[in-house]
């Protein structure tokens, strides 16, 4: 008996959740404000979910964007830079209607950001964005020399031309020669902030999009300097191009 009063005693005096507290938690979440707190959270959580199914195949998304950067790391140190990484936080930045140029410019800017972990990430960063920009440019010098003499203001309509009649003509002249000569490789050995500060200042565009690459300024500077000299053009160009 002495035991079973103890534990009657023990129950009367044991905390109890009281009716008040109780009444007031369901009337918070009975506030207005409340329930559509809670429906745009629910909404939320669907659209999330609803995107990484549909929207972002997870899977197919990071082994295309893994496979792509890898292709770019040869003659890195791989101790340091790892793809895979970068891939994670690749996909942690996507939106909906990302461009595939968009998507390759979001990976050069993880890529550069942790260039101060080591100095490769630097050359792979540099190395998806001009990977990028040669697909949205022509890979023929002098094809780009002929639209850039025949650039037109996109406001007056009146002729614009960024390259002078005499250099025009030097190029016509040697379009098949210097179009050989032009070694496309080089442009990766530029790391982000060489590559981006001619991406700034000193790339031709027309209407606001780079229509040359590095290759093809270097190649312009060298003509500008030596005229149709091809042989000095020529030896000036590779000083300028290789490391």
């Amino acid at each position: 008996m002495g035991r079973l009063e103890e534990a009657r005693t023990h129950n009367n005096t044991s905390p109890r959740l009281k009716q008040s507290d109780t009444k007031v938690e369901y009337a918070e979440l009975q506030h207005p404000l409340s329930r559509l707190y809670l429906s745009s959270l629910s909404l939320t959580l669907s659209l999330s979910l609803l995107l990484t199914l549909y929207i972002y195949p997870p899977q197919v998304k990071f082994d295309k964007i893994t496979s792509r950067i890898e292709k770019l790391c040869y003659g890195l140190n791989m101790k340091y830079v790892d793809p895979v990484m970068i891939t994670q936080k690749v996909i942690q930045g996507l939106y909906p209607g990302i461009t595939t140029m968009e998507l390759d410019e979001l990976a050069a800017q993880t890529a550069a950001y942790n260039s101060t972990h080591h100095p490769d990430f630097s050359l792979l960063a540099a190395r998806i964005s001009i990977s990028n920009m040669h697909k949205e440019t022509n890979p023929s010098f002098s094809a780009n020399i002929e639209t850039m003499r025949n650039n037109v203001h996109p406001s007056t309509g009146i002729a614009s031309p960024l390259i002078s009649e005499p250099v025009h003509q030097i190029v016509m002249n040697n379009a098949a020669a210097l179009d050989e000569y032009i070694d496309h490789k080089r442009d990766f050995a530029y790391d982000y902030f060489g590559y981006k500060t001619l991406e700034r200042s000193y790339l031709f565009r027309i209407n606001g999009k780079i229509v040359e690459r590095p290759q093809h300024m270097i190649m312009r500077v060298a003509i500008g300097i030596h005229n149709d000299n091809l042989e000095r053009v020529f030896e000036t160009y590779d000083l300028m191009s290789q490391r």
